[in-house]
């Protein structure tokens, strides 16, 4: 059997254009037994445009045009825009100015109740929070919701029926990847390994229901790798103890671009794009328990390997011309025009991250140890340069942004800490709800928590 992405144009005309969610039922027949009443809560799909939308398509436009040369010949990030697990460029650091230094119920600026849990982190396009979540008895239903930056209001939300294995652990969720948008389009894929592609006024682009395709990649206690926008290829990784693969997709249309087989074993790593002087030069970095291979986006094929045992939770972060792998503690590595491959440079047994992404700012990596403890070190030689604790446990890796890295533990305790050249200082905590598994996301001067039961946004509140 040959499956291909479902589009607008292939059932269009056969369902009313209200109605352009592909569900569970659009691969196979309905359940003995479930009717269609029954199933009818899981197709909420009103796709008109949201409030607003003309005029921000029309000062989208404006800005487009502005924008144009640079579009053309350079290559730019909205500093706004949080697009991707841990923001842009996969780095966990924001550029953003006058980010909030308290919590206080003053700061608070919104907090909203979510249809399910999940540990997927936000994401933040053109003033949109984009987040997913899992509901019913079994996190059958996926939700994917697009809530007004501003005032917390929900724009729109898109529920979909999962096709492939939905069993997790307690500490997992079906909902535990992020979403990544290119600005125009938004990619939200889930542990049961159905990905959906939508406008960024939430009208379904495309589904391909990968758990459905390929029923022996499963992972009984769920899956975590977040999909990577390289160019015009979203790239998913599907690492379990079944059959294994990372497979580039055409954003436009789904089609499969590109197949990669992996080795079979448990792994929830995100890749990552090592950019080079030219999108032309650019690799997508995966990572699994027996070591990297770099791959050039639009085909597939692998350029290089290095095989050293790696973290099977903690992820790469590719950062200029290096990437900080979570090999041996962590270890960076250059790329070599001479190799055309990256070579180690340096190794630290206490930077290693264990659960947490390295986070690479100004000359530092700042690693948070699951029980608490930041550790700061010299990127360029791996020298430790100081240390503090913090109150743990934590599985969410920090953000930075304006001389501070915000942290949720766990248990919901934000800490904000002020960075230094010689040391960290803890200036504010605040308290949020618990079951924090996801990492914060920054943009447009606010500081976005996410919990198994909210969506937190700590920074100016809207004006009445």
């Amino acid at each position: 059997m040959t499956f291909e992405p479902m589009t607008l144009g292939k059932f269009q005309e056969q369902a009313e254009p209200a109605r352009r969610c592909v569900t569970r039922a659009t691969f196979e027949p309905m359940p003995v037994g479930r009717s269609q009443e029954q199933a009818e809560p899981a197709r909420q799909c009103v796709p008109g445009r949201s409030p607003g939308t003309r005029a921000r398509r029309s000062a989208a436009a404006r800005i487009v045009i502005s924008l144009l040369p640079l579009l053309l010949f350079g290559r730019i990030a909205f500093a706004a825009d949080w697009p991707q697990f841990r923001g842009p460029g996969s780095r966990g650091v924001s550029s953003e100015t006058g980010l909030p230094t308290e919590f206080s119920e003053k700061t608070v600026a919104w907090k909203v109740p979510l249809p399910g849990p999940g540990p997927a982190s936000p994401i933040v396009v053109d003033g949109t929070v984009i987040v997913t979540a899992a509901g019913g008895p079994r996190q059958e239903r996926l939700h994917v919701l697009g809530i007004d930056a501003a005032n917390g209001r929900t724009r729109w939300q898109r529920t979909l029926w999962a096709t492939g294995p939905t069993v997790c652990n307690g500490f997992g969720g079906v909902a535990a990847s992020t979403p990544a948008s290119s600005g125009r389009l938004v990619f939200a894929l889930f542990s049961s390994n159905d990905i959906a592609c939508f406008d960024i006024d939430g009208n379904l682009q495309w589904y391909r229901a990968l758990g459905y395709e390929s029923p022996r990649t499963r992972n009984d206690v769920g899956m975590a790798a977040s999909p990577l926008i390289a160019g015009d290829t979203i790239v998913v990784q599907l690492e379990n103890p079944g059959v294994s693969f990372a497979t580039g997709l055409d954003t436009s249309t789904g089609e499969t671009r590109w197949r990669v087989d992996l080795e079979s074993g448990g792994c929830w790593t995100t890749p990552a794009l090592w950019q080079g002087k030219s999108a032309a030069e650019d690799l997508v970095v995966l990572q699994s328990r027996v070591g990297l291979t770099a791959h050039e986006p639009q085909s597939g094929k692998q350029v290089w390997r290095l095989e050293q045992p790696c973290s099977s939770i903690s992820s790469t972060t590719a950062c200029g011309e290096y990437l900080f792998a979570p090999i041996n503690g962590l270890t960076a590595l250059r790329y070599s025009l001479q190799s055309k491959g990256f070579e180690p440079i340096w190794q630290e047994q206490r930077l290693g991250p264990a659960n947490i992404c390295p986070v690479v700012h100004e000359g530092r990596v700042y690693v948070t140890k699951s029980a608490g403890i930041v550790v700061c070190g010299d990127a360029a030689t791996g020298k430790v340069l100081w240390q503090l604790r913090l109150k743990g446990p934590f599985w969410g890796t920090p953000a930075i942004g304006d001389g501070h890295l915000y942290a949720a533990n766990h248990d919901g305790l934000v800490q904000i800490v002020r960075l230094g050249k010689d040391s960290g200082e803890l200036v504010s905590t605040g308290q949020i709800d618990s079951g924090v598994l996801a990492s914060p996301a920054i943009s447009g001067g606010a500081v976005y928590f996410r919990t198994n039961t909210h969506l937190w946004k700590i920074g100016h509140k809207a004006s009445e």
